[in-house]
């Protein structure tokens, strides 16, 4: 247990997909959290539920969900290098990136020329 609510809730998500599981529930809940739950199941890797203060969470085609830490800031320039450090090959998953137009996959925020802080990679 851990300050950091994002890192403790993707690493429940990978235990649980260790251990073969397709469902858990989490009781950590905040905006954060809910904005990178969305960006993963709009992508189709995840679906997820609130339940009152539990979040369900269903693993549909998930490789790997892991936190970003230390959460690095980064220029639009630099984008592409923690790209390739952190995804295993080009245009296969994306990394979530915190701006201040809010959330965003890395593409997004190379077309709108946006920098930011690193927070999750998905694929």
């Amino acid at each position: 247990m851990s300050q950091d609510i994002i890192s403790d809730v993707l690493n429940e998500i990978m235990n649980a997909k260790r251990a073969r599981k397709t469902e858990l529930i989490v009781n950590k809940n905040s905006r954060l959290l809910r904005n990178v739950l969305d960006i993963a199941k709009e992508a189709g890797y995840i679906d997820y539920s609130v339940e009152g203060r539990n979040i369900k969470i269903k693993i549909e085609n998930l490789n790997e969900f892991k936190a970003i830490k230390p959460r690095y800031t980064v220029s639009v320039g630099k984008i592409n290098n923690y790209v390739r450090r952190y995804l295993p090959a080009k245009n296969f998953g994306f990394l979530i990136i915190s701006t201040n137009k809010g959330l965003v996959k890395h593409n997004e925020a190379e077309d709108k020329n946006l920098g930011g802080c690193l927070i999750a990679y998905v694929y």
